[in-house]
């Protein structure tokens, strides 16, 4: 394979934009490394493919054996500028000169301020906003969820089929996949319904309008508008399947709310800052929400996370009770301020409409040749495929693993997802140029040719 550096974009100087492959993956060094952590790393945590990363950049993933491999997953929707983006590296680095930590609820600064006004700017709705800081997304919907009882002095939250919103011990229960996310870490929290989602695929048909009026129907019978504090949805659903509710089921719950003073909480944490091929998901359909949660992609890969919404309900809270020793770290601050300029200044949200595009104008083509691609779907560079035994709707968790498994070989970082185990899913950084994308769809294509 020649060298090519001409596709080089954003983050990690010198990174060819080029797979290679020079051993086999996981090569030697990365086997000493998983060796290594099998001793030091408690065994829940696990990997799904054991190479050791030692630079990354554009659309590369280069491991300590010397091998690059074409990356598909972002590091779970995290890195969407691109691996070290140079105004977020720039940024970082100016920073950690400066000061690296005082605790905003100590002695404040300016950058968690910045990044406040700029999501109140960013985020869907021309209305008064406020926003508070944290450090993950879990964390942020759960203070979501305490904004909201805040608010309203109700305590009932509403979560949806194939949901996943974290794994603190609220985010669980409204997390709806038990393995491996809630097994055994019981008993959760109580006051969390979960009522059906637009699921287009399997949901006989539904259209989005028929679909929300048979979420609100269970709503109202098991739990009652006057109880409920929040409705929380992820706009695209992320670990539950890359589902994208059929048109109209947003905008019916979000007119429900509004009718019963219940807080519509869009959880954006996957599908935020350019993602999907708009800011936010939620601006696919023009829905406003009361509360909108972040994370993942707001800074380019250090832990950041916030919740944004209307002043009047993100201002109910006491004060005292919403923070967080590292809510809001100076270093992630300026590394978001340097993430909302890239996406501008690299128009990224155009840029996940080609390559959005690309992927499923290619994955199409598969689809044509291959009864067991059951659906394509996702917006953006947020493009999934469920599995299939062919000619059914019956979930194909075994051929899953074995084509991820088998892309991962070629030296292709794909990841799975599904509440059935059987969806793969394409989250390839914006940042990643366009024969990088071609190669990556080549090798899907001899990835299900083989399998």
């Amino acid at each position: 394979m020649t060298d090519n550096t001409s596709g080089h974009t954003s983050g990690g100087p010198g990174i060819t934009q080029e797979r290679r492959l020079v051993t086999a993956i996981p090569g030697p060094r990365s086997q000493e490394l998983a060796a290594r952590k099998a001793k030091a790393v408690a065994s829940g945590v696990a990997v799904g493919l054991p190479v050791q990363v030692v630079a990354a950049g554009g659309g590369i993933l280069v491991d300590a054996d010397g091998n690059q491999l074409i990356d598909l997953g972002s590091g779970i929707a995290v890195t969407t500028v691109g691996n070290s983006a140079p105004r977020v590296v720039e940024a970082v680095t100016r920073q950690v000169a400066e000061f690296t930590h005082t605790c905003f609820m100590v002695t404040p600064y300016e950058g968690y301020v910045a990044v406040a006004e700029k999501l109140n700017e960013l985020t869907p709705g021309t209305h008064e906003k406020r926003s508070a800081l944290f450090n993950a997304g879990a964390e942020a919907v759960e203070n979501a969820v305490k904004i909201a009882r805040s608010a309203t002095g109700k305590q009932a939250v509403v979560v949806f089929d194939h949901a996943y919103h974290g794994r603190t011990n609220l985010t669980m229960a409204m997390t709806a996949k038990n393995m491996p996310y809630k097994n055994g870490f019981g008993p959760f929290a109580s006051e969390v319904y979960r009522a059906p989602l637009s699921y287009p695929f399997r949901d006989g048909g539904l259209d989005g309008a028929e679909a929300a009026r048979k979420a609100i129907d269970v709503i109202e019978k098991q739990v009652g508008a006057n109880n409920l504090a929040a409705i929380v949805i992820e706009p695209i659903q992320g670990e539950g399947g890359f589902i994208v509710p059929a048109e109209g089921f947003l905008p019916t719950l979000v007119a429900w709310c509004r009718e019963n003073g219940v807080v519509f909480v869009a959880d954006e944490v996957q599908t935020g800052f350019a993602r999907t091929g708009e800011l936010f998901a939620c601006d696919h359909e023009g829905v406003v929400p009361d509360l909108i949660v972040t994370a993942k992609g707001i800074a380019g890969g250090l832990p950041l996370a916030a919740v944004t919404g209307r002043a009047e309900i993100m201002d109910a809270a006491h004060a005292g009770g919403l923070g967080g020793t590292y809510g809001g770290n100076p270093l992630a601050c300026a590394a978001a301020l340097a993430v909302f300029e890239t996406i501008e200044a690299e128009g990224l949200v155009d840029r996940a409409r080609t390559i959005g595009k690309t992927m499923t104008e290619r994955l199409a083509a598969l689809q044509d040749d291959d009864p067991r691609i059951g659906e394509i779907r996702g917006r953006g560079a947020m493009i999934a495929v469920e599995l299939v035994k062919p000619g059914t709707t019956e979930p194909d968790a075994d051929l899953t693993k074995k084509v991820a498994a088998a892309a991962n070989a070629k030296g292709l970082v794909v990841l799975t997802c599904g509440t059935y185990g059987n969806v793969l899913r394409f989250l390839p950084p914006l940042s990643m140029p366009d024969h990088l994308l071609d190669e990556a769809l080549d090798l899907l294509a001899e990835v299900f040719q083989e399998n």
